[in-house]
């Protein structure tokens, strides 16, 4: 009888030991989380590393444990999970308003500051001029930072030949044309049958998918391809919320997962070039802000103003509504061992589906940069400081050099 008393009383102190915050209203939650939306610099990495150190070891609003637990969970959701961090804090401050408000604040910063360089890059005049070289160099870091993103995220999801295979073939389906709606979720079912020994479910879901590819490619009406830059207010704003949201759902593992869904829309229905898609990465990559408010820009290109707000608002609403209305469910589903290789195998399409995005948007900045041999120099020195050079600050200095080496020599 002596031992459940000594446990009970063991999780009772455990409890009372956890550390909570301090008593305090909404605006002071609002402005301690507007304070990390302006030192968000470095990326997801280097943001979650600024607020461990300032909630859990100066402030103690949380235990260290409970906090690597709370980072596990956000990294298998949809989502920026530094943005889910400081919501789900938030909240834990202050309720859900409380939640929202740390959201808000977090987020604000970079999405002005974005909002501000979107009004700019259209007011000034880029063709030919130096301006625009800067621009050509920095497209050669961009697809130096995300190669090396590729790579980074692969070495965590490709653990085994089946996960390679999945990632290959998802891969080769995107550069023929076939739509991720197809395989990412064969990727994710085909690893998940393979797990439990049902080869084969395994084989007709992939003879099933590669038949749905074949099908949509062959018969589906070419998307507007465009080459020319374009002008701001061209899409929908129902469209560009549906695309951010959609973004918002598929973002795995980091912002890096959403480029190729962003493309798809921002591109294949003629809203933006290339071109312009890779500068709105280079803008993201020297604010103070989630790599996804890149879709700020999108949106700005795509409707203008209201037209970027609207799609930052979708894109952000999953990391919102994920941790203020879900959490406790979803730490309890995502424990369960059966979704564990599915998920997996949906990672691996996804690194794929990265993959082949980044081989089309080389191919493309490869054609305007001129000559083609000093931006496969300003690529791989970007590329090389980015594998050697271990600091937060690896990513805003690169993209800074290339566009400064892009007016000198471009």
């Amino acid at each position: 009888m002596g031992e459940p008393m000594t446990e009970t009383v063991s999780t009772t102190d455990e409890i009372s030991s956890e550390p909570t915050p301090p008593a305090m209203g909404y605006g002071r939650v609002f402005l301690i989380f507007l304070g990390f939306g302006f030192m968000a610099w470095g990326g997801p990495v280097a943001q979650i590393a600024m607020i461990r150190r300032e909630l859990v070891d100066e402030r103690r609003w949380i235990s260290s444990a409970r906090f690597n637990r709370l980072l596990a969970v956000m990294q298998v959701l949809p989502g920026p999970e530094a943005h889910e961090l400081c919501v789900h804090l938030g909240m834990r401050a202050k309720g859900r308003v409380g939640g929202l408000l740390a959201g808000l604040g977090f987020m604000l910063p970079g999405f002005l500051l974005m909002l501000l360089l979107s009004w700019a890059y259209f007011a000034l005049d880029m063709q030919g001029t130096l301006i625009g070289a800067t621009f050509l160099g920095v497209q050669a870091a961009v697809i130096a930072l995300i190669v090396r993103a590729v790579h980074r995220i692969g070495e965590h999801v490709l653990l085994n030949v089946r996960l390679w295979a999945i990632a290959a073939a998802c891969g080769i389906a995107a550069l023929a044309g076939a739509p991720f709606w197809i395989t990412l979720p064969a990727g994710g079912a085909v690893y998940a049958l393979l797990a439990v020994r049902a080869d084969r479910w395994a084989a007709l879901v992939v003879t099933t998918a590669v038949l749905a590819c074949v099908a949509v490619v062959f018969l589906r009406t070419d998307a507007p391809v465009v080459t020319a830059a374009t002008t701001a207010g061209s899409a929908s704003l129902s469209a560009l919320f549906a695309s951010g949201l959609k973004a918002g759902l598929l973002t795995f593992g980091g912002a890096y997962t959403a480029i190729p869904f962003v493309r798809n829309d921002a591109v294949g229905q003629g809203w933006m070039n290339d071109g312009q898609f890779l500068d709105g990465l280079a803008l993201s990559g020297i604010l103070p802000a989630p790599l996804i408010i890149f879709a700020t820009f999108v949106g700005y290109v795509a409707g203008g103003p209201l037209g970027a707000v609207v799609m930052t608002a979708g894109v952000f609403l999953p990391a919102f509504a994920f941790s203020l209305l879900f959490y406790d469910r979803l730490e309890t589903v995502l424990e369960e061992p059966r979704l564990h290789a599915l998920l997996e195998g949906v990672a691996a399409a996804v690194v794929g589906l990265i993959a082949a995005t980044t081989l089309q948007l080389a191919v493309t900045s490869a054609q305007r940069i001129d000559p083609l041999a000093v931006g496969a120099v300003i690529f791989a020195v970007a590329l090389a400081v980015l594998y050697l050079w271990k600091s937060r600050w690896n990513v805003p200095v690169c993209i800074l050099a290339a566009g400064a080496a892009g007016a000198l020599l471009l």
